[in-house]
């Protein structure tokens, strides 16, 4: 059978769709229900919004607080200003003529210290501090107590590997001299930073920790929710199908006659309705050739209900009049699919 329309041939008569009016009070009744389990998805939909932001900001660092405004936002700008202000002590003692041998890295090879790694095991320089405040080797200085730290290393070094009388032992000698006072000067505005930011995080951790204990009993009830409905969805499949009498054949034709005139994607819904009976029905093949004999009875009436509310859609689109009602068939379809692959999964 070849494909009609860029579609799969479906094998029935071509005649109009209608639906039986004794199906119309019943189905009125279901989409009710329908309806009302709609708007407990729009509900769930909210909560699951809320929660998804949450771990998404907490992911990327923010754990959901917006930072800026207030004065916490200005505390967190406090030890960036302070390394900033260390630099230019830093400058001062660089400016140094005294400062030329740590400027760079040492030279060991030209230099022909062949013993230089074994007694400093951790070489530094006031261009390393430099990028490394900078950030450019990929590792950044968060605190002024570490930048100190790097620049009492070089000149410590460099009178570790020279005896008290060498010149570069003097020099690094008298520098450091120069750079601890002013350290000292300089120390009570980091202790007093420090002191801001250890406040603040105490402040908000139990904040943190009570929105994150929320949103997880959020998360969990909503989950609990959304399986509560797939399971009503579930019941109220298997209530109408068990009211539905046995299709006629007639039925079965108008039924046939509805599939050849849904869009391709509601043609691929509908096919996989009836895979969902029979596993071993090929919905992707060029060619699918449905016998409607060969149907259950509960494959049949989901058919019918489909094609009827996909028609009406197609009527409605056409007419600009579906944005809504598309939503809200697009929410209870992937609901239905859900609770389906639920129940396939259940030994």
């Amino acid at each position: 059978m070849t494909p009609v329309n860029g579609r799969p041939a479906v094998a029935a008569a071509a005649v109009p769709p209608e639906l039986p009016p004794e199906a119309e009070s019943e189905v009125d009744a279901f989409r009710r229900q329908v309806d009302d389990l709609v708007s407990k998805t729009d509900v769930l939909e909210r909560r699951v919004n809320e929660v998804v932001d949450f771990y998404d900001g907490k992911k990327h660092g923010s754990s959901g607080r917006k930072t800026g405004g207030g004065s916490r936002g200005g505390h967190t700008r406090g030890m960036p200003d302070l390394m900033r202000q260390f630099g230019l002590i830093m400058r001062e003692i660089t400016s140094d003529k005294l400062a030329w041998p740590f400027l760079k890295p040492v030279d060991v090879k030209a230099l022909q210290l062949d013993d230089y790694y074994k007694i400093i095991s951790k070489p530094m320089d006031f261009s390393t501090i430099e990028k490394k405040m900078e950030g450019k080797d990929g590792t950044k200085y968060s605190s002024v107590r570490e930048i100190y730290s790097d620049v009492r290393l070089i000149f410590t070094n460099a009178m570790k590997y020279n005896d008290e009388q060498n010149e570069i032992h003097l020099m690094a000698k008298a520098l450091l001299g120069k750079f601890e006072e002013k350290w000292l000067h300089f120390l009570p505005r980091v202790e007093s930073e420090e002191k801001r930011q250890k406040e603040d995080s105490k402040d908000v951790a139990p904040t943190n920790t009570s929105r994150e204990a929320s949103i997880a009993k959020l998360a969990k009830v909503t989950d609990e929710e959304l399986n509560e409905i797939n399971k009503q969805l579930d019941e109220l499949r298997k209530m109408v199908v068990q009211r539905c009498r046995k299709m006629t054949t007639v039925e079965k034709r108008k039924l046939g006659a509805g599939l050849c005139h849904l869009s391709p994607d509601d043609l691929s819904k509908a096919l996989e309705i009836v895979a969902q009976d029979n596993p071993s029905f090929e919905t992707k093949a060029e060619e699918v050739d449905l016998d409607m004999d060969a149907q259950s009875e509960t494959t049949l009436w989901r058919l019918k209900f489909f094609v009827r509310e996909a028609l009406e859609r197609q009527a409605n689109v056409a007419s600009g009049k579906d944005e809504n009602a598309k939503r809200k068939r697009d929410i209870v379809s992937a609901l239905a699919q859900t609770a389906s692959k639920r129940i396939k999964r259940q030994p």
